[in-house]
C-alpha cells in the first residue's frame, strides 16, 4: 500500500502540472486571441480549439490506452504537449492566429490523456479507497492553482513578444510531468489477455440511470465552469481590472476547484455522490448570483471561487458515480464516453463564452449559464426518483 501511495502522489503531481498548463492556457489564450483574432468575437477561439482537439482525441486516446497501457499513452500526451506549446510560441511571435489555433488543437491530445489521470488513480489502490484516490489525484490541481496564474503573470514579458514566454515555460512544465509519469508503475490493462472487445457495449452501459447522470453532471458542470472561466480574463479587462487581478481571480478559482479534493472523496464515501453533486449545483447558483451583483474585484473572486468548488463536487461526484457502472474490462469504453461528452460540452461553452462576452457582456453570459445548471438539477432529481422507485420495488 505504501508503494501504491507513492505512485498515487506522483500521479497527483502530474495532475498539478497538467493544471498548471491548463490555467496558464486559460489565462493567456483568450488575451492572445483578442490580440490576434480578425474579429473580437473570435477571441476565445484558441480556447475552443484546445477543447476541440480534446474532443477529437478523447475516444482515440481511450483506445490507445487500452492498447498501449496508461504509462505509454500519458508519455505520448506529454510529448505532444511540448510540440503544441512550441507551435503556440511560434504563432504569437509570427502574429499568426491560424497557427495559434493549430497549436491549441494539437494540445488537446495532451488534455485528453491527462483527463484520465483521475481514473488511473483508483487502479493504484485497493477497491475500498477508489473514491479517495480520484479525489486525491484531483487535489494535485492545488499546485496548478498557485503555479499556473503566477507562471502566466511572471512569464508574459520574458520575451519581446508579450505572452510568448508563457508558452515556452509550459514546455518545461511538460518535461517535469514526463519525468514524474515515467516513475509510476501502472497495473497492466485488464483486457491484456486479448479480450479487447469484451464487456457490454456502450448502448447497454447507457441504459443505466447512474451512467447517464454521471456523464450529464460532469459534462454540464464542466461546461458551466468553462463558459465563465474562459471569459473571466476578458471580462475583467473590459471592466478595467489589470492582468495581475485576473491572475489572482483565476488562482482562487482553481484553488476552489481542487482544495476540496482533499475531503470530497471522504464526503462522497460518507453521504454518497448524489448529495455532493446537489451541493455543487447550489454553489453554481451562488456563483451566478454573486457575479450578477457587481463587477468589483471581490465579485469576480468570490463568484469564481464558488464556481470552482461547485465544479469539484459535480466532477468528482460524477466521476465516482461512473466507476460504479462498469466492469474493469469496460473502463476504457465508459471513461472515453464520459470525456468525449465533457469535451464536446466544453467546446460549445468555450465558443459561446467568447461570442457572448464580446457581444452581450458579462451579465448575459451569467444569465445564460442558468440553463445548463437547471438541466443538471433535473438530472439529479430524475436519478433520485429512479433510485426511490427501485427501492420501493425491492
Amino acid at each position: 500500500m505504501g508503494r501504491m501511495n507513492r505512485h498515487l502522489v506522483l500521479l497527483a503531481i502530474c495532475q498539478g502540472l497538467f493544471l498548471t498548463n491548463n490555467v496558464t492556457f486559460v489565462a493567456v489564450n483568450g488575451l492572445v486571441g483578442l490580440q490576434l483574432a480578425p474579429q473580437g468575437w473570435m477571441a476565445t477561439l484558441p480556447v475552443t480549439a484546445y477543447v476541440l482537439g480534446s474532443t477529437l482525441a478523447a475516444l482515440p486516446v481511450s483506445r490507445l490506452q487500452a492498447r498501449w497501457g496508461r504509462k505509454r499513452s500519458f508519455q505520448a500526451g506529454l510529448l505532444v504537449a511540448m510540440l503544441a506549446c512550441a507551435l503556440a510560441c511560434l504563432a504569437i511571435t509570427l502574429r499568426s492566429f491560424s497557427l495559434l489555433l493549430v497549436g491549441t488543437v494539437v494540445a488537446g491530445f495532451y488534455a485528453a490523456n491527462a483527463q484520465l489521470y483521475r481514473f488511473a488513480g483508483p487502479e493504484l489502490v485497493g477497491p475500498a479507497h477508489k473514491e479517495r484516490a480520484i479525489s486525491l489525484v484531483l487535489a494535485g490541481g492545488v499546485f496548478g492553482a498557485f503555479v499556473g496564474p503566477n507562471l502566466a503573470n511572471a512569464s508574459r514579458n520574458w520575451l519581446e513578444v508579450p505572452f510568448a514566454g508563457a508558452y515556452l515555460a509550459l514546455i518545461g512544465v511538460a518535461v517535469l510531468a514526463l519525468g514524474a509519469v515515467s516513475l509510476i508503475e501502472f497495473p497492466p490493462p485488464p483486457a491484456a489477455s486479448g479480450a479487447a472487445g469484451t464487456g457490454r457495449p456502450l448502448r447497454e452501459l447507457a441504459r443505466q440511470p447512474e451512467f447517464v447522470v454521471a456523464i450529464a453532471a460532469a459534462a454540464l458542470g464542466y461546461g458551466v465552469m468553462n463558459l465563465l472561466m474562459a471569459a473571466t480574463p476578458i471580462a475583467m479587462q473590459q471592466c478595467s481590472h489589470p492582468f495581475s487581478s485576473a491572475a489572482l481571480v483565476l488562482e482562487w478559482h482553481v484553488l476552489g476547484m481542487f482544495v476540496p479534493s482533499f475531503f470530497t472523496g471522504s464526503l462522497i464515501k460518507r453521504v454518497g455522490a448524489l448529495p455532493v453533486m446537489t451541493a455543487g449545483v447550489v454553489l453554481n447558483l451562488v456563483c451566478v448570483a454573486v457575479a450578477l451583483s457587481g463587477v468589483d474585484l471581490m465579485n469576480f473572486l468570490v463568484a469564481l471561487a464558488a464556481l470552482g468548488v461547485g465544479w469539484n463536487f459535480l466532477y468528482t461526484g460524477g466521476s465516482t458515480l461512473l466507476t460504479q457502472t462498469y466492469r474493469p474490462e469496460e473502463k476504457n469504453r465508459a471513461q472515453g464516453a464520459m470525456d468525449f461528452c465533457v469535451f464536446s460540452t466544453m467546446m460549445l461553452s468555450s465558443f459561446s463564452s467568447g461570442a457572448l462576452i464580446t457581444t452581450s457582456g458579462w451579465t448575459w453570459l451569467n444569465t445564460g449559464s442558468l440553463v445548463p445548471i437547471a438541466l443538471v438539477s433535473l438530472a439529479l432529481l430524475w436519478l433520485a426518483r429512479q433510485r426511490s422507485l427501485r427501492r420501493a420495488a425491492a
